[in-house]
């Protein structure tokens, strides 16, 4: 029968299907298993008459279709009923839906077999009742029961089944409402959470009407990620759902509250043929951003995934609980669980004819097995082949690209600022035991109820003062103004902006600071900390976005709608969903609306950030994974700051015994720094000098009345600009005279944003404050990380011993365990390696833990410098790179050769690549450069061959990796990177043979720079158009993106090493891990805490179940003996490994079990 054919149609266009009603001498009247429509048969039925009836015509099994007639006659149903007519012994007739709706069940067609299901009609609905009555009448085989489709359209039922049978579902409670009086229920409301029968839901929870029908969910996210909701609803052209502000749950209506899964962005629906046949597929998630990704002929985007044995378990019990032999339903894969969230009940797969033929094959085998003893037609189960998964592999000497772990600092922000003040009052004393605080000594308040609460106590004591000038209220009057007008600002609360800190002091705080200068009061006190501030601008949000699409570049492959486009190696690994993706973020909220941004630009996505932050963004305090408490220094750190800031306070030149003390690294970045500064204390003194200066002119801005509504960046009024840097005025330099170094940080931040933002203003002598206090900044934040080597690697253990450990078992865990959504190599048309599968983990954090991760790297012994001329350049490199600024990237990529021995060393294939992220000011000429992404080897530069250019990394060929020569030798893309024009940088793209030998070198012994092309126009834009994504500017990792209107560009990423072993980096971060008992116990406790309790800020706990045991490359999938024969082409039969092996080289602690 021809594919090419119309629906239910045979080749002179009529119909194919038998529509009417079909009575006892019909029944033997089809030939060979042909769907006939009524003029046919008539038509037959003369011929016969005229023959020799030598023989009764064998009788036909008639399967029938009582079903709605867009159903009926759906594009899936037609295909797979003209396969089922190919069974010999089998007719299918159509029941028409006026007979449906109209006539009495007694007069509808007869049918051995009935397929019956509820649906929605255009104008009516299935009238279920009848069907029932008739199935009563006739008693067909029926393939779904009836009576169990009333409970499937009532959700609370769905429910109640789905936890008698034992199936994973989320945390849900039930809210029924009377319609007449919907005030009477069980519902208490709050900013973050609803209480549901007693039962506490925090958001994000789904808000689920009972009827499932209706298919409008909502999801609401939490204020601290933002607020609001996700409306989802039926889908309308390319939508699916909404971001809507409101964040209240609906009034009126009964609902399902349910705790939200974080699945990653991604639904998997599961359709069973039978209790022994799943077919699984996976989609982007509508909650995600409601855009519907469609392919060129407008049909959702969907592919076929592998299921776990867990889950074809749950496959099996869905079906036979409901008794629903064809039945969808969804899948939820988060937290190394899977549950499911709704059960649909009749179900085909769209546009898989692999999916056709094998469930009109089940449904026939099925259908006979029944059917055929009792009407004496002789038939047994076919034996066919198995079907044996061959998963084609990379070949020659190409390496596979496994892994990709990076660490990213957050973008840029508005500059950080905070308040101390010692408190006494029985009311703050009050607050934190309300809020747990004697529990730990110490207590962080950023909800908005929590800080509404801190800024009436400060209204109260301030009228109290205004009243009363004698009054015993001890907090100082300006501090507390100062925080009512921090906590007043905006008009709203949002944790991401402000957050109270209160730290218990049993004998009040030992000493004055700089900035309280009166003696303490005996008897316990709280210091209360005040942080504002620092939140993400909307030049952070495009750097995060633009180095998201920037980074797609890094992986190779693309093909189909895909092929030729820089960067879509990436999208076409994620959305075939051969891409393990795992974002983590610091619970800081700049930290986690950059890693959103990020994501947002990785993976094409688009609309707010909230919905992906909340589903793509694993979140809350890991432990110190991330996080780092800058209240609690380590002995160490303290000892260094005491150290720093005495000689930062000597009132000469820097000596040769300063530059020992100081710079005992000699790295050529501080070393130039303390040239300029010569004499700290007078370097102090003009950058006071400076900010005084800038102070009167913001007075005296602000006294002009041009100034009065004078908007800065980033909705900043004057006044704010003035309170920030009378701040600064006030503490840097304390009553005696002497300067807080630690507020040079804190200098550097603001001239850095204003010089950038608000340039506009026109301020005298800014760029000279940003000179100065940059070069201060220079010595004063990495030194503040320790000073000499063991004090950078005992604080950096300090910070990072988790985070170290997490990427050691990033590294190990190249091999997938069954959580993954992995693709169904049986089904994956027009996927060329469906078993490759990329890992990737990005973690988003703070300066703090880069220059400590950096310092591991350093200082750890990873290389010797001496024995290894690429690792020595490399250090050279990092010493003359002066600023970790905002995104700054630190990027491990691990690679395969599947031609090496499985145990050899060489199997496994590390590189180590950084970039010191946004582009400063000013001093661009001075900025060091390094050796280019994958850089050639001095001795290998003549024989290059183009192995790793633009070209290969857009090119089709079988998604492989890059081309591999021993050593690696790679040089760098054929974009070069241009000087300034004008007020932004372009870039320029050459033919691929005029880049030879051009690279990037830092010492003059190397190749010089290319010369500048001059350049008009921006040349980025020329780039062709792609469906469903945007293009970056970016063709490469190594050009960074440019272009965008006020937002600085990111240095590209720079190769530290490009031919390091899995063994070497695994032996290296073991040795730093271990490198104390003390430090190792610590990160063995705060890991345990993390993945025993909490790998998700926003989600509910679940215990992690051991990974199955995978079948090796070598081993043959083998069905279960009591499945039936025909089971063997079904996706639930297949066990598939893919060939790429695991490491065997690395010795995992049996102390870690995480699963992600």
């Amino acid at each position: 029968m021809s594919e090419a054919r119309g629906e239910g149609q045979d080749q002179s266009g009529n119909l194919s299907f038998v529509v009417g009603c079909v009575d006892e001498d019909h029944r033997g009247s089809e030939e060979g298993g042909r769907i006939k429509n009524e003029g046919e048969m008539r038509k037959g039925e003369e011929e016969d008459d005229d023959k020799d009836d030598d023989s009764p015509p064998e009788r036909q099994i008639v399967v029938g279709i009582c079903s709605m007639m867009k159903k009926s006659k759906s594009k899936p149903m037609t295909e797979i009923m003209e396969r089922l007519c190919k069974f010999e012994y089998i007719t299918v007739v159509i029941f028409p839906e006026e007979v449906i709706l109209s006539q009495p069940v007694d007069k509808w067609p007869l049918c051995d077999c009935l397929v019956s299901f509820h649906s929605k009609g255009t104008n009516q609905r299935f009238p279920l009742d009848k069907a029932v009555e008739y199935a009563k009448l006739r008693n067909p085989l029926l393939i779904n029961d009836l009576n169990m489709q009333y409970y499937i359209q009532d959700r609370r039922e769905v429910y109640r089944i789905l936890q008698e049978e034992g199936i994973d579902l989320p945390r849900y409670a039930v809210l029924t409402r009377d319609p007449d009086r919907p005030e009477e229920c069980n519902l208490v409301e709050g900013e973050d959470h609803v209480e549901v029968n007693g039962e506490l839901f925090p958001k994000p929870f789904v808000e689920k009407p009972v009827s499932a029908e209706d298919h409008n969910v909502y999801v609401y996210y939490p204020t601290s990620a933002g607020g609001g909701s996700q409306r989802l609803f039926r889908k309308i052209g390319s939508r699916s759902s909404v971001y809507s502000p409101e964040s209240c749950v609906r009034k009126t209506g009964s609902y399902i509250y349910e705790e939200f899964m974080p699945t990653d962005g991604t639904d998997v629906k599961v359709y069973t043929v039978g209790p022994d046949y799943a077919h699984a597929e996976a989609r982007k998630s509508p909650a995600l951003d409601g855009k519907v990704e469609r392919d060129s002929e407008g049909k959702e985007i969907r592919y076929p995934v592998m299921l776990s044995a867990m889950e074809k378990l749950v496959a099996r019990k869905v079906c036979l609980a409901f008794k629903q032999t064809v039945c969808g339903f969804d899948l939820l894969r988060a937290n190394g669980h899977s549950f499911v969230c709704d059960v649909n009940g009749f179900s085909f797969v769209k546009n898989s004819m692999k999916y056709y033929d094998d469930c009109a094959k089940v449904l026939g085998n099925m259908v006979m097995r029944e059917l055929a003893p009792q009407f004496h037609i002789p038939w047994s189960i076919p034996l066919e082949a198995e079907d044996i998964p061959i998963v084609p592999t990379t070949s020659g000497t190409m390496m596979e690209l496994r892994c990709v772990i990076a660490i990213i600092r957050h973008g840029d922000r508005t500059p950080k600022q905070k308040m101390k003040m010692e408190v006494r009052h029985p009311l703050f004393f009050a607050l934190f035991e309300k809020y747990g605080g004697y529990k730990s000594g110490k207590l962080k308040l950023k909800k908005p109820k929590q800080l509404q609460e801190v800024l009436d106590i400060a209204r109260l004591l301030l009228a109290e003062l205004g009243q009363h000038t004698d009054c015993e209220i001890e907090e100082k009057k300006g501090k507390l103004e100062q925080l009512k007008t921090v906590l007043e600002m905006y008009g709203h609360f949002s944790g991401i902006n402000r957050k109270v800190q209160l730290t218990y002091l049993p004998n009040g705080q030992p000493k004055a600071s700089s900035e309280e200068e009166e003696c303490p009061t005996e008897g316990p006190s709280l210091l209360l900390v005040l942080k504002w501030g620092g939140e993400l601008t909307p030049a952070g949000r495009v750097q995060a976005e633009e180095l998201g699409r920037a980074f797609r570049c890094m992986y190779p492959g693309g093909q189909g709608d895909y092929a030729g486009f820089p960067g879509c190696g990436l999208l076409r690994l994620h959305s075939t969903y051969r891409h393990d993706l795992k974002i983590y973020a610091s619970d800081e909220g700049r930290v986690q609306m950059t890693a959103a941004a990020f994501a947002k630009g990785l993976l094409a996505l688009e609309g707010e950030l909230t919905p992906i932050l909340v589903q793509m963004v694993k979140s809350a305090n890991m432990n110190g994974m991330l996080d780092s408490d800058s209240e609690s220094l380590t002995d160490c750190q303290q000892r260094v700051k005491v150290r720093l800031h005495e000689i930062m306070q000597k009132d000469q030149d820097f000596t040769e015994a300063d530059y020992q003390k100081l710079a005992p690294t000699g790295s050529p970045s501080l070393v130039t720094s303390m040239k300029t500064i010569g004499n700290p204390v007078s370097t102090c003194d003009q950058v006071y000098a400076l900010i005084q200066r800038l102070t009167s002119q913001i007075r005296r801005r602000l006294e002009d009345p041009k100034s009065a509504d004078l908007q800065l960046y980033h909705s900043e009024t004057l006044e704010l600009m003035l309170q920030r840097w009378s701040k600064l005025e006030r503490d840097f330099r304390n009553k005696s005279g002497r300067y807080d170094i630690s507020k040079i940080p804190d200098i550097y931040d603001c001239v850095k944003y204003d010089t950038q933002h608000n340039a506009t203003l026109d301020l005298e002598d800014t760029l000279e404050l940003f000179r100065l206090s940059r070069a201060l900044a220079d010595i004063v934040i990495p030194q503040e990380y320790g000073i000499n080597k063991a004090e950078k690697m005992d604080i950096a253990q300090a910070y990072c011993l988790p985070l170290m450990k997490k990427i050691q078992l990033d590294l190990q865990r190249t091999h997938e365990d069954e959580a993954v959504n992995k693709l169904h190599p049986l089904y994956s048309r027009g996927v060329m390696s469906p078993g490759r599968h990329v890992r990737t983990r990005l973690y988003f954090t703070s300066e703090s833990h880069v220059h400590s991760l950096l310092s591991i790297f350093r200082y750890g012994g990873l290389l010797d410098e001496v024995k290894d001329q690429q690792w020595k350049q490399a250090m050279d490199y990092l010493s003359a790179v002066s600023e970790l600024n905002y995104m700054t990237q630190i990027v491990i990529m691990l690679y395969e050769d599947n031609n090496k021995d499985p145990g050899s060393e060489e199997r496994f294939h590390v590189e180590l690549h950084f970039s010191p992220g946004v582009k400063g000011c000013e001093g661009e000429e001075n900025v060091p450069l390094g050796f280019g992404f994958r850089p050639a080897s001095a001795e290998n530069q003549e024989k290059q061959t183009n192995q790793g250019s633009l070209e290969d990394l857009s090119q089709d060929e079988t998604d492989r990796a890059l081309s591999l020569s021993e050593p690696i030798s790679i040089k760098r893309s054929p974009m070069i990177r241009n000087r300034k024009t004008g007020s932004m940088e372009v870039l320029s793209e050459t033919l691929p043979t005029s880049s030879k030998g051009t690279s990037y070198r830092l010492f003059p012994s190397c190749s010089c720079q290319s010369p500048e092309i001059k350049q008009t126009g921006l040349e980025l834009f020329s780039m062709p158009a792609v469906k469903r994504f945007s293009v970056s500017f970016a063709r490469h990792p190594t050009n960074g993106f440019e272009g965008c209107s006020m937002v600085p560009s990111i240095y590209p990423l720079e190769t530290l090493h490009n031919s390091l072993s899995l063994k070497q980096v695994d032996k290296f971060l073991n040795a730093v891990c271990e490198h104390s008992s003390d430090a190792h116990a610590k990160t063995m406790k705060a890991l345990s805490a993390l993945f025993d309790t909490s790998s998700q800020g926003y989600s509910q706990t679940h215990i992690h179940p051991p990974p199955p045991k995978a079948l090796s490359s070598s081993e043959t999938p083998v069905r279960s003996p009591e499945c039936p024969l025909w089971y063997s082409s079904g996706p639930s039969s297949t066990v598939f490994s893919g060939r790429s092996s695991s490491p065997t080289s690395v010795n995992p602690d049996k102390n870690f079990s995480f699963s992600e």
